[in-house]
């Protein structure tokens, strides 16, 4: 396993800005290990962890390939090819299939985790992104950005069910077991949306205040508040999910996009466009920021192993080519 030295981190900091570095990185976060990933150099989308398999997906939207990452061997498992344009991914154990926007052919491909075939392809708009699934009723709820829509898809029968008109571009959508509704950020409107997965309707419309143009969403369901990254003026706002109320607002790198938390841990990580991660640690229902650290050029995607509490970041160029970036706080 190598480590990089004190000097290296200095140098990727003045490379990135030094004023976004507002913490010394190897007191917190530490680089693991860099694996090389298969594709050419272009960008990297969202990632979903199988905490069951240990399998992590990864789409690498610009070679239209979804990679399984087997965390426990510590390698590349298998490079799945065809999907043009890959941004989402949301993998559902229970069900075994792996659920993929796939933007190219606007429609989201059902994939079987242990066959890898691919089971249906579903038309879901004009340009399918984040993704979200509600255990209770089995349905898939998928992001329209350009579209301005919510598709509803059956995620056991593979069709199609509803469009819902959410009035502006949608940005991510995470299912909320405790109200068991789901949530989409209406980016364009400026808003955090609250759908009835019943009724297929728009229960309630939230202004948010704190941040403009939210983009990435996450839940902490456990302590009732929602994180959204609000990429318009570099905001991490948080939401009080019962009152609907905003409890927080707080600078993040620029460009946020991904957002990622360590349930175990109580440590949210903000991956933004400029290759910086913000962390923030949630305790008593507030957020303390622990700081900005530069991670590697495009690190806008994060996904966490809250067991392991592994941080994974694909970057499309470190070096020859693209890596996965393994990281974990020193504590």
């Amino acid at each position: 396993m190598h480590r990089p030295s004190r000097w290296l981190w200095v140098l990727l900091a003045g490379c990135l800005g030094a004023s976004a570095a507002l913490a010394d990185p190897p007191s917190f976060l530490q680089l693991q290990q860099d694996v090389p990933l298969k594709g050419d150099t272009s960008r990297f989308d969202y990632q979903s962890y199988d905490d069951q398999a240990g399998i992590l997906y990864i789409a690498h939207m610009g070679t239209g390939q979804i990679i399984l990452f087997n965390t426990q061997q510590g390698a590349v498992q298998a490079v799945l090819t065809g999907f043009p344009g890959v941004t989402g991914l949301l993998v559902v154990p229970e069900l075994h299939r792996l659920f993929a926007s796939v933007t190219g052919q606007h429609e989201v491909d059902i994939i079987d985790t242990q066959t890898l075939k691919t089971l249906a392809r579903v038309p879901a708009g004009n340009f399918p992104d984040g993704i979200a699934y509600d255990p209770d009723l089995r349905q898939i709820f998928v992001s329209d950005e350009q579209g301005g829509e919510e598709v509803v898809i059956d995620a056991v029968k593979n069709k199609r069910l509803a469009y819902i008109k959410m009035e502006g571009e949608v940005g991510n959508t995470c299912y909320d077991p405790g109200s068991k509704r789901i949530f989409a950020n209406v980016q364009s409107r400026n808003e955090l949306v609250v759908l009835n997965p019943e009724t297929h309707k728009v229960v309630l419309r939230y202004a948010v205040q704190g941040g403009k143009h939210p983009h990435g969403l996450c839940l902490d369901p456990g302590s009732r508040m929602a994180f959204i990254g609000c990429d318009g003026d570099q905001k991490l706002v948080v939401v009080d999910l019962d009152k609907f109320t905003e409890i927080g607002v707080s600078d993040v790198g620029k460009e946020p996009d991904v957002l990622a938390f360590d349930s175990q841990l109580g440590y949210l990580y903000v991956a933004s466009e400029a290759g910086i991660v913000s962390i923030f640690r949630v305790r008593d229902r507030k957020l303390e920021k622990i700081g900005d650290f530069p991670v590697g050029s495009n690190a806008h995607s994060v996904a966490v192993d809250s067991k392991t509490h592994f941080v994974y970041f694909p970057l499309r160029k470190e070096g020859p080519g693209p890596v996965l970036r393994i990281m974990k706080p020193s504590n």
